[in-house]
């Protein structure tokens, strides 16, 4: 009885911790999938623990089986330790604030038609606060036309930093690109030519300014901070385990 209620929490759990990734539902990318194809194995797991158990006390009886066992092991602790240090270099650099910003980047995102989505009207929300805190700083919105898309994730955003009380000569447009490492290079392009510096703070969602950080430092930017956008909370989980998929493709690829 007590094994079958100590079974029946576990199951809950992870129930409770699969509903995190389905909260982000229509969004499905290899952050949540990943995420509910992980939290559906620890629940059959857990659903049929005592077949495992057996399986696994099979295979601890030959030496072939142990290492195997072994081996899982060390992949899993290995997973366990990296996804945690890049969480924690994730936070730590979506909090790195600058105290006076010389530069800001606006990464882009969709566009619905001709208006920003949430998520980039959010973008936009930071970096016309930090545009009002420092009144100097020249801002280049980023971002090309998807498909779907009737104009631009760039001029989107102009026209709605514009809209909220942001001059236009202070806006600095690159609309060619189509990824981070696009957002940051073409920006550059732009910036040199103007003779802008490259101590730049990126403005994104906490979960991507790691990644965008180190885009940007491979494409020559001396000193990158952030300001961060308030990502919806039901969001976050996806994003976030998203990112450890993209860093490791950045880090094996190099971008």
């Amino acid at each position: 009885m007590k094994t079958t209620i100590i079974k029946s929490v576990i199951v809950a759990a992870e129930i409770i911790l699969s509903g995190l990734f389905w909260a982000a539902f229509p969004v499905f990318n290899i952050g949540n999938v990943a995420a509910l194809l992980f939290c559906g194995l620890l629940i059959i797991l857990t659903v049929f623990s005592s077949q495992a158990g057996k399986i696994i006390g099979r295979l601890a009886g030959h030496k072939a089986g142990i290492a195997l066992l072994a081996a899982l092991g060390v992949i899993m602790a290995v997973c366990v330790v990296y996804a945690v240090v890049l969480s924690i270099k994730m936070y730590s650099q979506q909090k790195n604030e600058p105290d006076e910003p010389e530069l800001l980047i606006v990464l882009g995102c969709k566009v619905k038609g001709t208006y920003p989505t949430k998520m980039l009207r959010r973008r936009g929300d930071a970096a016309v606060e930090a545009m009002k805190a420092h009144p100097d700083v020249m801002c280049v919105v980023s971002g090309g036309q998807g498909r779907n898309e009737k104009i631009s994730e760039a001029e989107a955003m102009r026209r709605y930093l514009t809209d909220h009380g942001i001059a236009g000569s202070r806006i600095i447009m690159e609309d060619k690109s189509t990824s981070t490492a696009e957002n940051i290079k073409f920006s550059f392009d732009i910036t040199d030519e103007l003779g802008l510096g490259r101590d730049i703070t990126i403005v994104t969602d906490g979960y991507h300014q790691y990644r965008a950080s180190l885009i940007a430092k491979k494409n020559g930017a001396k000193r990158v901070t952030a300001y961060s956008a308030d990502t919806e909370f039901r969001f976050i989980p996806t994003y976030w385990v998203r990112e450890w998929f993209g860093l490791t493709h950045f880090y094996i690829l190099g971008r």
